[in-house]
C-alpha cells in the first residue's frame, strides 16, 4: 500500500520529517505540500515532494494524514476543516491547543467527520505516566523548560535583557501552561502536551529559563500523586536550523504518522 501524507508547511521540521519519510524503504508514499504561490520552499524542494497550492485540492488528493509542521495559526486554520471532511490532523504547534475555544472548534469539527486530532510526544517523554494519574484528586505536574540563551533572543531583549552580558539563569516565567503556551508559541509545546494529556492547562504548573551556561534543551517534568512519583530529565540537542526547537522533534512527528499507519500499535 502506498500512503498520502500532505503536509502543511514546510521548514525545518517538515523537512526533515519528509526526509525521513522517503528513506524509509519498507513506507511507500506520496508526499504533498501546501504551498503559497512564490515561496521560497519551492526553490529547495525535493523532488519526492509535490507542490500544491489550494488546499482543497490537496484534501481532494484523498491524503492518509494531514501534518501541520508550520505554527498555531496554521492549526487554527486547517485543523478544523481537514477533520470535519474526515482526515486526520497531526499538530506539531500543540500551543495552539492552549486557546479553549479553537480547541473545541477543532474537536467538534473531529467528532463531525469521524477523524482524530493527533498530538506527537515532540521533544518530551513519560506522557504514558501523565496520562494514568490524570484522575487522581491530588496530582501534581511541574515542568521546567530550559534552554540556551540563544532560544530566547527576541524575548529577552523586549524585557530590556542583554542577553550577550547575562551571566545566570534567567527565569521568563512561572505559572500555569495555558499562558506560557500561548504567550511562547515557538518554545513551548512540551508544556501544552503534558497539560492536555494530564491534568488540563490551568493545573499543570511551568517555569520558563533561559541559561547561558547550557547548550541544550533541558525538559524537566515532576509528578506527585498518591499512587506515587515520577522524575523525568531529558537533555536535547536543538535543531541545526531553529535553536527554538529540539532536533528530536521531526523524528517524533514521523514516528506519529508512522505509528497512525500501522497495525501495531504501542499505546
Amino acid at each position: 500500500m502506498t500512503y498520502k501524507i500532505a503536509y502543511i508547511g514546510f521548514g525545518s521540521i517538515g523537512q526533515e520529517v519528509a526526509r525521513i519519510m522517503q528513506e524509509e524503504v519498507d513506507f511507500p508514499c506520496v508526499q504533498l505540500v501546501l504551498l503559497r504561490d512564490g515561496s521560497k520552499a519551492l526553490d529547495n524542494l525535493p523532488n519526492y515532494v509535490m507542490p500544491m497550492f489550494s488546499f482543497h485540492k490537496m484534501l481532494a488528493c484523498k491524503p492518509d494524514i494531514v501534518v501541520e509542521v508550520a505554527s498555531q495559526e496554521a492549526v487554527w486554520t486547517y485543523a478544523a476543516p481537514s477533520m470535519k471532511y474526515g482526515f486526520p490532523f497531526v499538530v506539531s504547534s500543540v500551543g495552539a491547543l492552549a486557546d479553549q475555544a479553537e480547541r473545541e472548534k477543532m474537536l467538534a469539527a473531529a467528532t463531525l467527520g469521524n477523524a482524530k486530532l493527533i498530538i506527537p510526544s515532540g521533544a518530551v517523554a513519560g506522557l504514558d505516566y501523565v496520562q494514568a494519574i490524570k484522575r487522581i484528586p491530588d496530582a501534581q505536574v511541574i515542568y521546567e523548560s530550559r534552554k540556551p540563551v540563544q532560544a530566547w533572543m527576541q524575548e529577552l531583549d523586549a524585557l530590556g535583557v542583554d542577553p550577550a552580558t547575562l551571566q545566570e539563569s534567567y527565569v521568563l516565567y512561572q505559572g500555569d501552561a495555558q499562558e506560557a503556551a500561548l504567550k511562547y508559541p515557538k518554545n513551548l509545546n512540551v508544556a501544552a502536551t503534558l497539560a492536555i494529556a494530564g491534568l488540563g492547562m490551568d493545573k499543570t504548573q511551568v517555569r520558563v529559563v533561559a541559561d547561558p551556561q547550557i547548550q541544550k534543551n533541558q525538559h524537566l517534568i515532576e509528578v506527585k500523586s498518591s499512587l506515587g512519583s515520577m522524575r523525568v530529565e531529558l537533555t536535547n540537542l536543538p535543531s541545526a536550523t531553529n535553536p527554538k526547537t529540539s532536533g528530536v522533534v521531526a523524528h517524533s512527528v514521523a514516528a506519529t504518522i508512522f505509528k497512525h499507519c500501522s497495525r501495531l500499535q504501542i499505546a
